[in-house]
């Protein structure tokens, strides 16, 4: 019996431990640049890689993240990613960055989350409004107001946001601890699925009338989204 509770210990530590991991995997070599060509690689970690021998600086570079990004839409913001789809050489690397341009006054990166990575964020120009929910049941709002050379952490998965609350543009600089930590804006996803989430849900979860839901939908969906 006793050797039954420990061999029964002993597999909970190791899937307590598993979901515990909160970062990508750890590279079991060098690195592993991404291929696009099925036919010469081995597939690890999402994408297929490259001989090694074969590996090239532009395998690891970028160029670019100085230059300024057009924010002229309705949210007022640009993020440049710097990925795996950007630098293929990041593939199992467990690591990537962003730029965030702001324009002045009202510039927002809308609330979102990361599903798969802590982000790290820190303002070079302006002033930003900050901010992140803790999960259910308690959902605390943590915010601050960041200046240039401020650095500002949001855990992994959590929903957050950044707001120019300045007159100038602002920019900030983000790390990503995964390689591909994808984005889920929060009113994107809700009222612009594709196909459409039913009215009836939307009108029930944020008790709105239908009509405000359906007007919500039309300002959001589209259908190649």
């Amino acid at each position: 019996m006793k050797g039954a509770h420990f061999l029964l210990a002993i597999s909970l530590l190791a899937l307590a431990s598993s979901f515990a991991y909160a970062s990508d995997p750890s590279p079991l070599q060098d690195f592993c640049v991404a291929i696009n060509d099925t036919k010469d690689g081995v597939f690890v970690n999402g994408k297929f890689c490259k001989d090694p021998k074969l590996a090239k600086a532009e395998d690891f570079f970028f160029s670019g993240l100085n230059i300024p990004r057009n924010t002229s839409n309705p949210v007022g913001s640009t993020v440049t990613p710097v990925n795996v789809a950007q630098i293929l050489g990041l593939n199992t690397l467990g690591v990537s960055l962003a730029r965030l341009d702001f324009a002045p006054d009202g510039g927002l990166n809308p609330p979102h989350t990361h599903p798969r990575a802590t982000e790290i964020l820190v303002v070079v120009e302006g002033t930003l409004y900050v901010g992140f929910v803790t999960s259910n049941p308690d959902n605390r709002l943590i915010t601050k107001v960041l200046y240039p050379g401020d650095v500002f952490v949001f855990p992994v998965g959590l929903i957050h946001f950044q707001f120019n609350v300045g007159k100038t543009s602002a920019v900030a600089f983000a790390g990503f601890s995964s390689q591909n930590p994808g984005v889920i804006t929060i009113a994107n996803a809700v009222f612009g699925s594709n196909p459409p989430i039913n009215p009836d849900v939307l009108v029930k979860a944020f008790q709105l009338d239908k009509n405000v839901v359906k007007n919500l939908q039309s300002k959001f969906w589209w259908p190649n989204n």
